[in-house]
């Protein structure tokens, strides 16, 4: 017994997690495991302002997932995002609109992702205009994604390329006060080729 209790207690050993390359390789914490298999699929939440170090953007909220281990060294995706929930209820105005719209892609890497663009507008618009912006958020969201790959779409989404290219369209209807994609997450991992910091000299 005392034999079976002392394999079972194998130390653990501290393991290093870093934000994938195309999120600049940034150290986002460390964690203790007596196996690394133990640490495959964990998911890791930070901000992007822990990201970029720019503290206005310190209300966006990022989750990491991680896919493999090498050595002590937990490599990551991109898994989703969130605005935080003051920020997005700061957004909220009396007589104004928020028209959200939530529905899944395809990354031309095979990630699939649910993604919830939203438009904030200055004062009330008609049902048929709503419509119209919901119809542009889909056709904006939907080429991006299937024209890039999941690294790409994601840092277009959280750096505001994607809210852009929708400002850009809907103002042609309204002149937009807000646009965001306020969420996503990855519902399916596609191909991706992991690689550590310690590769990228990050």
């Amino acid at each position: 017994m005392s034999k079976k209790s002392s394999e079972q207690k194998k130390p653990k050993k501290t393991y290093e997690i870093y934000s994938p390359p195309y999120f600049g390789g940034r150290w986002l914490g460390s964690t203790m495991a007596s196996e690394p298999e133990q640490l495959l699929g964990r998911v890791i939440r930070t901000s992007l302002y822990a990201i970029t170090d720019d503290f206005s953007k310190q209300y966006l909220l990022l989750k990491f997932k991680i896919i493999d281990v090498k050595d002590s060294v937990c490599e990551t995706v991109f898994y989703g995002h969130e605005y935080g929930r003051e920020y997005l209820r700061s957004l909220v105005k009396r007589g104004t609109n928020k028209i959200d719209y939530i529905f899944d892609v395809t990354t031309k890497d095979g990630f699939r992702l649910r993604v919830y663009p939203t438009v904030f507008t200055t004062s009330h618009i008609s049902s048929s205009k709503k419509k119209a912006i919901r119809a542009l958020m889909r056709k904006v969201v939907e080429e991006a994604s299937a024209n890039l790959t999941h690294d790409q779409l994601a840092q277009e989404m959280v750096l505001g390329k994607t809210s852009s290219d929708i400002y850009n369209e809907v103002k042609k209807i309204v002149l937009p006060r807000h646009v965001g994609i306020v969420k996503s997450k990855v519902l399916k991992l596609g191909q991706y080729k992991a690689v550590t910091p310690a590769q990228t000299g990050s």
